[in-house]
């Protein structure tokens, strides 16, 4: 067996254990790379189909053609498609756009503050209606006591220090010291009533991990990954106000394969165009620890 089906079929039999031993189970899709290879790791555990919803955190400032390849790739798989916002915020425009707040109240505000309020139900919740193609308000919302998220410990530093499970109180905060250990792929699936258990089936993944598995498997991205004859694409996705591309000519999955294996990024941060991280200090663990995804 070679390294990405390891990793395949280990990702798999954790969406298996989180579906078997969560009720109320979703799973966070950003539209970025490593959501988009959870949801297909997703539909190939499930033989096709996808049995929990998707949860999108709709922050208003992503950029447009993230909403547009959501939506189609949505519709096409017939998948039970969510988002939240955080509408108090946008319409007193308490954000970092409008000159309001700075960038980690407003990720706390649109993102944070969001998801926690989708996530138990408090918040408003639009569901995609495939018969009409529209979204509409989601009539008595329950809360989700499991949430898939596609978290790779490489990725920023907080993250490492995850597990597959990892649970949360009622409101989501995150106490790194309580988490159970993981030994032997032996997991903790059984927790108190009224925990929020996060499961992050990549977590072992690596960036070159997941290109090569988009590679192999023909998984279909976002254009904005790919260089359209600037010089320039993303290498990672998020609100276009405080997100900036990095130097790369890559225009192929093929190339960002090649460009990686090279070792262009080794010593720069994945989320290195993230400005929110910098203004931070170069992590957002404190963000984390309230919820952030």
């Amino acid at each position: 067996m070679d390294h990405l089906t390891k990793l395949e079929n280990k990702s798999i039999h954790i969406l298996r254990e989180a579906y078997a031993n969560f009720k109320d189970l979703g799973m966070l899709w950003s539209i970025g790379k490593d959501s988009t290879v959870l949801v297909h790791l997703a539909r190939k555990a499930f033989f096709g189909h996808v049995p929990f919803p998707l949860v999108h955190i709709d922050t208003h400032y992503k950029i447009p053609e993230m909403i547009e390849y959501r939506d189609n790739y949505a519709k096409k798989w017939k998948l039970d498609m969510i988002y939240g916002q955080n509408i108090e915020a946008l319409a007193s425009k308490n954000t970092f756009p409008h000159g309001n707040c700075s960038r980690l109240e407003c990720c706390k505000l649109l993102k944070t503050e969001a998801l926690r309020a989708t996530l138990n139900g408090t918040g408003p919740r639009f569901r995609l209606n495939h018969e009409t193609g529209k979204y509409e308000p989601e009539k008595n919302p329950t809360a989700f006591t499991g949430v898939i998220v596609g978290v790779r410990s490489d990725e920023e530093g907080s993250r490492s220090k995850e597990r597959y499970f990892s649970p949360r109180n009622q409101k989501n905060d995150w106490n790194i010291g309580e988490q159970p250990p993981e030994f032997w792929n032996q997991y903790k699936t059984d927790f108190a009533p009224g925990t929020h258990v996060r499961i992050h089936p990549l977590l072992d993944w690596t960036e070159l991990d997941l290109w090569e598995y988009i590679l192999r498997e023909k998984i279909p991205m976002v254009s904005l990954y790919f260089d359209k004859g600037e010089g320039k694409r993303y290498r990672s996705l998020g609100c276009g106000p405080c997100t900036q591309p990095v130097e790369s000519t890559a225009s192929t999955v093929e190339e960002i394969v090649e460009e990686l294996r090279t070792g262009k990024f080794s010593n720069i941060a994945e989320r290195s165009g993230r400005a929110q991280d910098k203004e931070d200090g170069g992590g957002l663990e404190e963000l984390r620890k309230a919820g952030y995804m």
